[in-house]
């Protein structure tokens, strides 16, 4: 068993002779949004590195850091194929519904498509608080989770073939569009995201290069950590507290391990 295997159970806390199927991922998908933080503190702090396998390998697994998408689901894809997955990377562009209208920054957003059984589905642990925590079918079948409801219908513009519609839990009444991905370009080489990475420091309208986010699912619900607030959802209640940078370094070590 390799060193990335081995490891990336242990940060989820997977026995390391457990077989891992199909029917495992919804359990492997809980565990790593319980475990691994989306977060963007290595972009804020200027400490980028090129996307290989090696350093997604020591910035998450050895040194227990979290990341963004192109990241988490990057180094999940990495171990799904060492489990003997059939699974590839696709890109896509995030939904604002602020804005009614897609990101301008493109094609940002990184997924993982895993075939099984002649059925392909979207596997994603790196959409924020967005997770929908089981596999979900290109089919068009809804996916009930812990964590809400999801779905993805066949789409036809220029960000792609299909888009993940999602209605969280305790947050949303109406269904709302996630994300449009592109299933016709699969990405198997980790180093292609490196042009996502450039685009998500250095756009300047990327969401993700201004202030720092940190954000969990929890057993209940998630907890969000920002420069200058804190947020918890948990069983549809929400608490926020108002912080300085003395309380943001010891709740980002109490709750996120960082």
């Amino acid at each position: 068993m390799s060193q990335l295997n081995t490891l990336f159970r242990k940060r989820i806390n997977i026995p390391e002779d457990e077989p891992i199927t199909f029917d495992s991922l919804e359990s492997i998908l809980e565990k790593t949004a319980h475990s691994i933080p989306f977060e963007n503190l290595c972009i804020l702090a200027n400490k980028t590195k090129p996307i290989t396998q090696e350093n997604l390998f020591n910035k998450i697994l050895v040194n227990h850091e979290g990341g963004l998408c192109y990241e988490l689901n990057s180094i999940l894809y990495l171990f799904l194929i060492e489990n003997g997955f059939d699974a590839v990377l696709a890109r896509g562009v995030v939904y604002n519904g602020a804005i009614q209208d897609y990101l301008p920054i493109g094609r940002t957003h990184v997924t993982i498509l895993v075939t099984h059984n002649d059925q392909t589905y979207v596997i994603d642990t790196g959409f924020g608080a967005n997770l929908p925590l089981k596999p979900v079918p290109l089919s068009g079948e809804t996916v009930i989770s812990s964590n809400g409801e999801f779905r993805i219908k066949k789409a036809a513009n220029r960000h792609g073939d299909y888009v993940l519609e999602l209605k969280l839990k305790h947050k949303d009444t109406d269904w709302r569009i996630g994300y449009c991905f592109d299933s016709t370009k699969p990405i198997t080489d980790v180093s292609e995201l490196d042009e996502v990475q450039t685009i998500i420091v250095e756009h300047e309208e990327s969401p993700f290069n201004k202030n720092r986010l940190v954000t969990r699912l929890t057993a209940d619900g998630n907890d969000t950590l920002t420069d200058t607030s804190f947020t918890q959802w948990a069983d549809g209640n929400v608490t926020k507290e108002e912080i300085d940078f003395e309380r943001y370094k010891n709740l980002l070590k109490q709750h996120f391990e960082m």
